[in-house]
């Protein structure tokens, strides 16, 4: 008979979803059937700039609808400013520390091959667990994670003539150059799950934004949501786990014409500290290399205030249309009268900044890039509509949907269920949220955010010594443009930070 690790090994096989649905009465850990179903929205890149989180300019009115009726959270933090870091660390319930996953190509079953993830300890617990869109980081899916096999779209990323000529002309460039573009995979032998995914091919990029007049569904997004819209149809008489990915705002920040139309370019306000904090260290910054990837985006250099205004403008027009998809999922499972019987949660898998601190994309530790979107809506909840200031964290969504749902919580989670916080929003919580980003020559940026403060030491992994910190006061400087860890009048400060950041989150809980 299969031991618990060798029917999850098996059960990570690609193709083996027809064994596997066979195996699971067998070998499932179950609990007692959950009470509602889940309906899992992640947004790829989405930081806290909707209407809802009080930015007025940003037309989502689907998104504060899920808000008005659930509950906010004001202060989340993800565990590491990237894709498949921070949806490992969320998936898993456990932080990088644990999942080593600290970059876009290792699948965490290469390190903790028997861990149960979050759909699938519902999956293990009576529910019909799906995914859709972006919910791993792409080419690192997880089989065992379903009870069908993952959905994802196809389709162009470009429409607009123009868009694919510049595409196509870069495709040229790197040819002549010799550039490898074909990913590579590692992978396990004995199961076939790929456990390494090198996405050469992201390489090749066109113009950072794109506005053609084409339907919602001309784009992966729309086609997800048609696809979700679907599925509901079909599964709303099972208990489910429904995760659903959109890939919008991420790079590029396509979407069709209408959403820009949403926003008048000469509303576009810039923010007004493009520059680096003051006495920041080098290791907190970076020259934002995702984007310079695009046709349309310098090498090298500042970026100048039109073309800034456009892509914030771009941003905003993609988080638009997404928020649109998800007005008609939300619509469909209010339709099929699951609306008061479902869980729904919707995040961004970290922030993204928009030339805060001279900085674009993700990739640091400053609060524009750890701070996302926190909204969970559950059936009779209290205070619905409330915002809390209580700190979350994103291992905290794994144990809270479990609570919330009535499915046990694994012990090996790594976070607190939110679900008090919920039914108090004013109430006393955590100390501090942490998160953590690595740079070059094996220095990993450990961060923490207090009530009041941030406090980052990068340090040596091999070595323990650290050779920079970062403290930013919110109270006196809310947008943290001065870095005071090395003013003599905060020497007891850094030092009282210092001993709570390496007590770490155990310490740190309610």
């Amino acid at each position: 008979m299969l031991t618990r690790r060798d029917f999850l090994k098996t059960g990570l096989m690609a193709g083996a979803y027809a064994g596997i649905a066979g195996m699971i009465p067998q070998f499932a850990q179950a609990t007692e059937e959950g009470k509602y179903n889940v309906l899992f929205i992640a947004v790829d890149d989405l930081r806290p700039s909707l209407g809802c989180y009080g930015t007025p300019i940003v037309k989502t009115p689907n998104i504060d609808k899920l808000a008005a009726s659930g509950t906010l959270f004001s202060r989340a933090y993800c565990q590491q400013a990237v894709c498949s870091p921070s949806r490992t660390s969320l998936l898993t319930g456990c932080r990088p520390d644990t999942t080593r996953v600290y970059n876009l190509e290792d699948h965490f079953r290469k390190f903790i091959p028997d861990v149960v993830t979050l759909p699938q300890q519902f999956k293990e617990s009576g529910y019909h667990s799906q995914g859709f869109g972006k919910i791993y980081h792409g080419g690192l899916n997880d089989p065992a994670s379903w009870s069908a096999p993952h959905w994802t779209p196809g389709g162009p990323g470009y429409l607009k003539p123009e868009s694919i000529e510049a595409r196509e002309k870069l495709a040229a460039k790197f040819k002549a150059q010799g550039a490898k573009m074909k990913n590579e995979t590692e992978i396990d032998p004995k199961t076939g799950l790929v456990l390494r995914a090198t996405n050469n091919a992201a390489k090749l990029k066109g113009p950072a934004w794109e506005d053609p007049d084409v339907p919602d569904n001309a784009y992966p997004d729309g086609q997800t949501a048609d696809k979700v819209i679907e599925a509901l149809r079909e599964i709303k008489d099972k208990r489910f786990f429904l995760a659903v990915g959109f890939l919008k705002p991420h790079l590029p920040f396509n979407a069709p014409k209408k959403y820009f139309d949403l926003y008048d370019p000469e509303d576009i306000k810039l923010p007004s500290n493009r520059f680096y904090p003051k006495d920041c260290p080098s290791l907190a910054v970076t020259n934002w290399g995702e984007l310079r990837g695009y046709t349309d985006i310098p090498d090298i250099g500042p970026m100048d205030d039109k073309q800034a205004r456009d892509l914030i403008r771009a941003y905003y027009a993609a988080t638009s249309y997404t928020d649109a998809q998800i007005g008609r999922v939300v619509d469909e499972l209010e339709r099929l009268g699951l609306r008061d019987n479902t869980i729904i949660v919707l995040w961004g898998d970290h922030g993204w900044q928009l030339g805060e601190h001279d900085q674009w994309c993700k990739h640091t530790n400053f609060e524009e890039a750890t701070r996302a979107p926190l909204i969970i809506n559950a059936p009779g909840q209290k205070n619905r509509g409330a915002k809390t200031d209580a700190l979350a964290e994103f291992v905290d969504i794994y144990p809270t949907l479990c609570d919330l749902a009535g499915v046990s919580i694994p012990e090996h989670c790594e976070g607190t269920s939110l679900k008090p916080v919920m039914d108090n929003p004013k109430r006393a919580w955590k100390k501090a949220a942490f998160s953590q980003y690595p740079r070059p020559r094996n220095v990993m940026g450990y961060s923490m955010r207090t009530d009041r403060y941030r406090y980052t030491e990068w340090v040596k992994r091999d070595t323990g010594e650290v050779v920079a910190t970062e403290l930013y006061d919110y109270e006196k400087d809310p947008l943290g443009n001065v870095n005071i860890a090395g003013a003599s009048e905060n020497k007891a400060l850094v030092a009282k930070l210092s001993k709570q950041l390496k007590g770490g989150w155990k310490a740190a809980r309610p």
